[in-house]
């Protein structure tokens, strides 16, 4: 039997030629780790649908940042579970909010942490949006009112970054959002923070998780009036060209794991760096499916998250950030 002069198995012989030849591998410095911050004290209360992940007192959390700095983490997504919502969330901009409570704090704890500051309001509104209700004059349909809901994005975004947050992280996918909070930034003495922009936010399935964990479920209809429709791919080059032009620093897709051909269309198509957000679904399916003894939870998370690296990621959010700095510390 003849055999061709390539053989492709002699990159592939042993480790070490595996290591030397490998394209894409994921660091500690490639991760970010969500948290959620609550009011109350002595709050350290794992998230039912989110194994390993909890809600946070700001008297407990000082545990979760010594253990994510120990393990070399060197940022984490701030989300606040406030004590009182409203029509207009005002507790996502007032100066003693929980987000801006945990910032300062966080600060004093390790001043080198990188604090990335979700503004959205939909945490904050009774209804569970993430923006202020509007009804149509004749038809009596509520729906959310972009500009003014910017103005209240820019009054978070302000307070964020008055807090000490390092990069405000807005998604709420109104139109025109990062111009505004850029500008309002700017005038705020705060022209040197960024913006990672939720570019590419799909209306998907794989937030229930989340919501659960920041009680934020619309209280009516749903968030596909601003959230982008699943089936579109182009419509993505659209919406990142907007954040684009607008002055955003990053570009997010989310959720990750079903759009990575996005993540591949932002990363041809733009010189920012891109983020992947690997949801809250997508970490629940796999600490599921690793509970019953169907699948190696490490091996599985691994190889999804060079995947996202491969795809063209250069960030990713993840509840398994701190199991991946564990297994890149075996």
């Amino acid at each position: 039997m003849s055999f061709p002069i390539v053989r492709n198995r002699r990159l592939r012989g042993n480790a070490a030629i595996r290591n030397l030849v490998r394209e894409n591998q994921v660091t500690v410095n490639d991760v970010v780790q969500p948290i959620f911050v609550t009011h109350g004290t002595n709050v350290k209360s794992e998230i039912a649908s989110m194994p390993g992940v909890y809600h946070f007192s700001l008297d407990r959390v000082k545990e979760e940042i010594d253990e994510i700095t120990q393990l070399g983490i060197q940022a984490i997504l701030l989300f606040g579970v406030p004590d009182y919502k409203d029509a207009t969330g005002t507790s996502a901009f007032m100066d003693d909010g929980i987000v801006q409570q945990a910032t300062r704090f966080i600060k004093e704890l390790n001043p080198n942490l990188l604090i990335i500051a979700d503004t959205c309001l939909c945490q904050f509104t009774d209804t569970g949006h993430c923006g202020v209700i509007h009804h149509h004059p004749i038809t009596g349909q509520a729906d959310v009112a972009n500009d003014p809901s910017l103005e209240l994005l820019v009054r978070t975004a302000v307070s964020q970054a008055k807090a000490g947050a390092d990069i405000i992280a807005p998604s709420n996918m109104m139109d025109g959002y990062v111009q505004a909070i850029r500008a309002g930034l700017d005038e705020a003495g705060y022209e040197n923070t960024p913006i990672m922009a939720y570019s590419v936010k799909y209306a998907s399935a794989y937030y229930g998780p989340f919501r659960d964990a920041a009680h934020s479920t619309p209280q009516f209809g749903d968030r596909k009036t601003y959230q982008m429709d699943p089936a579109n791919g182009r419509e993505a080059l659209r919406e990142a060209s907007s954040d684009v032009i607008e002055g955003a620093d990053f570009l997010m897709v989310k959720p990750a794991l079903a759009y990575m051909d996005i993540i591949r269309m932002l990363k041809d198509n733009f010189d920012l760096p891109v983020v992947a957000y690997n949801v809250s679904a997508e970490y629940a399916m796999v600490k599921a499916a690793a509970q019953q003894g169907w699948v190696n939870e490490e091996a599985i998370v691994m190889e999804t998250m060079t995947s996202f690296k491969r795809a063209g990621a250069d960030i990713i959010l993840t509840y398994f950030a701190k199991d991946i700095a564990r297994y890149l510390q075996k």
